[in-house]
């Protein structure tokens, strides 16, 4: 499910998907648990299947954008002004989006279910079950990111507008408080994204972020070399 809608100058859109619609595989999370390429996981693999159909019709999972143009630009403390609010992104992806004519906004969750098996799984004592059900959470979050980012590029095809990549809060430099700017830009999402004092999201399987837009961005392999934080998602071999 998909609605786009305008307010003003502000584009925005909403997506609803069932785990079924994600086309995540069980080698993605073989992947993320660690498990090496050639070697014998054949338990893994059947607990992960086992997971997949467990989640195979479950709903609810959500993402949404809202496009808000770029006020300025400002180098000396890497900042960008989306008017309300001024986002201090850092250096990296400062570099990444000062180019861009407006910014996308973006949510996503997978909702409040994987912590919800994962824990009731690892209560049962099986921890195996509980972790796949975590990481099956993080891969739900990213695949529904990825199909809203390919959504929103296929939106402005039409206006010779291109997308960067996603950035968000807590990565390549960029302050996780800041979430708090983000979320005040987004006071009713979609998504019905929690923030806590801290700057963590309710559901925890969430992510949220900026993309670039305008005619002169580009979406580009992820710099990860130029970033010495180490456990990040996009470090992920499908993501460079």
């Amino acid at each position: 499910m998909s609605r786009v809608f305008n307010t003003g100058q502000m584009r925005s859109a909403r997506f609803e998907y069932n785990f079924g619609q994600l086309n995540i595989s069980a080698a993605q999370i073989e992947s993320v648990m660690g498990c090496g390429e050639g070697e014998s996981h054949e338990g893994v693999t059947e607990v992960i299947h086992e997971v997949f159909e467990e989640a195979r019709n479950i709903s609810g999972i959500r993402a949404e954008y809202h496009i808000y143009p770029v006020i300025s630009f400002n180098d000396s403390d890497k900042s960008i002004d989306l008017g309300s609010e001024v986002f201090q992104v850092g250096r990296l992806i400062f570099g990444q989006l000062k180019r861009a004519e407006m910014i996308a906004l973006f949510l996503c969750t997978a909702g409040s279910w994987p912590g919800e098996k994962s824990r009731q799984a690892m209560k049962e004592g099986d921890l195996l079950k509980g972790y796949i059900y975590d990481v099956a959470g993080s891969e739900t979050a990213e695949a529904a990111a990825e199909l809203m980012q390919d959504a929103l590029e296929g939106s402005l095809a039409h206006d010779h507008l291109h997308i960067t990549n996603r950035y968000s809060p807590g990565y390549c430099g960029w302050d996780v408080s800041e979430q708090h700017k983000l979320f005040r830009l987004l006071p009713d999402n979609f998504c019905n994204i929690k923030l806590t004092p801290s700057a963590l999201m309710d559901p925890v399987k969430s992510v949220s972020g900026f993309i670039g837009v305008g005619k002169k961005v580009r979406k580009l392999p992820y710099t990860c070399n130029l970033c010495d934080m180490e456990n990040c998602i996009y470090r992920r071999g499908r993501k460079e």
